[in-house]
């Protein structure tokens, strides 16, 4: 029977799931390979590197106001003094040297305590920004990685969808010229192929786009990537509650961490400024040695030794003290509200990728079996063609409803593995060991 020519014809869906699943070659970039190519190229994880390795040094500086301090001052001048009396000059030529050694420890200095402590709460914030931006990196490679994959799956699938309808077109031609097909069929078709080229073309575009996007992240040109396993599955093996995830975030997230410490920085922004308002005491030590200091010292030489306290004490400074003291006092105001909306933003993030994990497993199942179904359902339209119950239009739709479900199928993969990263980014539990588990289910 020439409808015999419909199954011959017709591309195998076979070579759809094939390409969707087929392993890259030798030369495919892992997803382990493109973290570790993004945490020596990404200029925004360098730049955060290199600015968490100038905050670990504001501990040092915050310590240093509460160590001793050493000077010391050494100066050597030809001196000519010329001397006139009685209508008689007389010139004087002589070396004056002075050398003086000063050591300075602080006794008591309230605004050199603030200075400690608020070092520390720097040093401590900006780590705790490196950590976020740690996370940032992994969320980014691999958001742009599984965009990669899934780009090209669409592409797979356009094309696959393209060359299907190029197929039934043939079909269609040749069973029209027999007499056993219809205009209608043809037409049908047509529009159908000329859609599925449209959207091959837009599919193209968004790959070489999504390739640009993973190739600015890891530093290097993206050829080919590694493909999901045949055969795999999600599963949700985390059994923690959202209670428990919440209270891991509010302990352990970066980002809250980071603003918690940048209230203790303003808190001692603010001791720093009242400190104005009160004395500082020094211990002072000084070595010094002066030899021809005067003319009329010439050829003599001075040693001075001293040992004693300093006391300062600030009186007025034109109310400066007052309004920098106010200042730094609604700036620590401001960071504590900065620190309540990073926390409900935060929750609603870890709210949100917790459903859906939660919701991604039941859910990849069922298109799992739709794309099953479908397959099924391609199968029996072809039967009922050849029996005449069905046409030409349902097994298009029947194709056109398995590529849907085979795309959404993709996405919802991705889409699972991406809540799962940043449910542990919110907590603050990501790291490299999660992109290796994750790398695990690519070939």
């Amino acid at each position: 029977m020439p409808h015999k020519l419909i199954k011959r014809k017709l591309l195998p869906l076979a070579m759809v799931t094939a390409g969707l699943l087929a392993a890259a070659d030798a030369s495919a970039l892992g997803l382990m390979q493109a973290y570790e190519a993004a945490l020596k190229n990404d200029p925004t994880y360098r730049s955060a590197y290199y600015q968490a390795e100038a905050g670990k040094e504001n501990r040092i500086l915050g310590r240093s106001g509460l160590l001793p301090s050493v000077s010391g001052n050494h100066s050597l001048s030809q001196n000519r003094d010329t001397l006139t009396y009685r209508g008689q000059t007389d010139p004087q030529d002589y070396l004056a040297r002075n050398t003086t050694l000063q050591v300075r420890q602080t006794v008591f200095s309230l605004d050199a305590w603030a200075r400690y402590k608020q070092g520390a709460a720097q040093s401590e914030q900006a780590e705790a920004q490196f950590m976020s931006q740690s996370q940032e990196v992994i969320v980014r490679v691999v958001s742009a990685y599984l965009e990669t994959l899934l780009k090209e799956d669409q592409v797979v699938l356009a094309r696959s969808e393209r060359d299907m309808y190029a197929e039934q077109m043939k079909v269609n031609e040749l069973l029209y010229k027999k007499g056993e097909g219809t205009r209608t069929d043809v037409l049908e078709t047509r529009s159908r192929l000329d859609l599925a080229e449209a959207q091959l073309i837009e599919a193209q575009d968004a790959l070489l786009t999504a390739k640009d996007t993973l190739a600015g992240v890891v530093g290097t040109d993206v050829d080919s990537l590694d493909h999901l396993r045949a055969g795999f599955h999600v599963s949700n093996d985390d059994k923690r509650s959202y209670e428990e995830w919440k209270k891991t975030a509010l302990e352990q997230n970066p980002d809250i961490l980071s603003l918690t410490k940048a209230v203790d920085v303003a808190t001692q922004e603010v001791n720093k400024q009242r400190a104005g308002h009160t004395p500082r005491v020094d211990i002072t030590g000084t070595y010094g040695k002066t030899a021809s200091e005067s003319q009329s010292t010439i050829g003599q030489e001075t040693k001075v030794r001293s040992i004693g306290f300093q006391v300062s004490v600030p009186i007025f400074q034109g109310f400066a003290v007052s309004a920098a003291t106010r200042q730094a006092a609604a700036n620590r105001e401001k960071a504590r509200s900065d620190v309540e909306a990073q926390t409900d933003k935060t929750l609603v993030e870890l709210r949100r990728n917790y459903n859906q994990v939660a919701s991604s497993v039941p859910h990849i199942e069922a298109l799992e079996k739709a794309v099953e179904s479908a397959k099924l359902l391609i199968t029996a339209t072809e039967q009922s063609i050849k029996g005449g119950v069905r046409i030409n239009l349902d097994l298009l739709t029947a194709q056109r409803q398995l590529y849907t479900a085979q795309r959404d199928l993709a996405q919802s993969r991705y889409t699972y593995m991406l809540a799962a990263l940043r449910l542990r980014a919110a907590a603050g539990t990501l790291s490299g060991d999660d992109v290796r588990m994750l790398a695990a289910h690519f070939e």
